[in-house]
């Protein structure tokens, strides 16, 4: 296992971040840092986006891992891989893609919805599936594509919330991503960034919640 992926399942929520600005990246970076957020994506449609992963690495200190999402083709990924990024998001099966990742050893989340889907972005070397958009189907989604295919790994993009993080674990997903719903324009626009750690521990200390109450479950009894 790839020490990447090592760290994304130590906490398996990773932050969308689409359209950010440079001058908030240093409000950005100390404020996902303090909220015990661990891994980020910036994704390839914002401008300059290569420049800003540069810079977010810079800036993290290796507090952070940071990958790059919305990659299409191969010149987005070398762009992304040049700026630094640590794995690739795309929001389709891009085979050039993932196939380069596969044989490259970059950790790589496809897009796909479908079980053809799905099954197809695993086959061409995946590190785990991003089923998007997750709200379409819901959390029950995950445990009906994970009978037939328990080795997929699945992360859950769009919809993802405090009320339902736990669902959507309990029902097999082996990782979560949010984005707009906590990276909201208005807290940028009014450096409410206070509010914006806020959501984002109460997203974490959901999972963490339903993390322990699991490990109490499956604790063996005393005999």
């Amino acid at each position: 296992m790839s020490i990447t992926l090592t760290r994304i399942r130590k906490l398996p929520i990773i932050g969308i971040l689409r359209g950010i600005k440079e001058e908030h990246l240093h409000d950005l970076a100390d404020t996902i840092i303090s909220s015990g957020l661990r891994t980020v994506e910036i994704t390839m449609n914002t401008p300059h986006a290569a420049i800003l992963i540069s810079k977010l690495v810079s800036l993290s200190v290796d507090n952070l891992l940071i990958g790059a999402g919305t990659v299409l083709n191969r010149h987005d990924l070398f762009d992304a891989l040049e700026g630094g990024a640590k794995f690739i998001v795309t929001p389709t099966i891009t085979e050039e893609v993932i196939e380069y990742c596969y044989l490259n050893s970059v950790p790589v989340f496809p897009g796909a919805l479908t079980p053809t889907e799905i099954h197809r972005a695993w086959q061409l070397g995946a590190a785990m599936v991003k089923v998007f958009p997750a709200s379409l189907f819901g959390p029950k989604y995950f445990a009906d594509i994970r009978a037939p295919f328990h080795q997929i790994e699945l992360m859950a993009v769009g919809g993802v919330s405090v009320g339902n993080i736990a669902e959507y674990f309990t029902m097999g997903a082996s990782a979560v991503a949010f984005g707009a719903s906590i990276f909201k324009k208005e807290y940028f626009e009014n450096s409410k960034f206070e509010l914006m750690e806020k959501e984002i521990r109460n997203l974490i200390n959901a999972y963490n919640d339903w993390q322990n109450k699991t490990n109490v479950l499956q604790k063996p009894l005393n005999t």
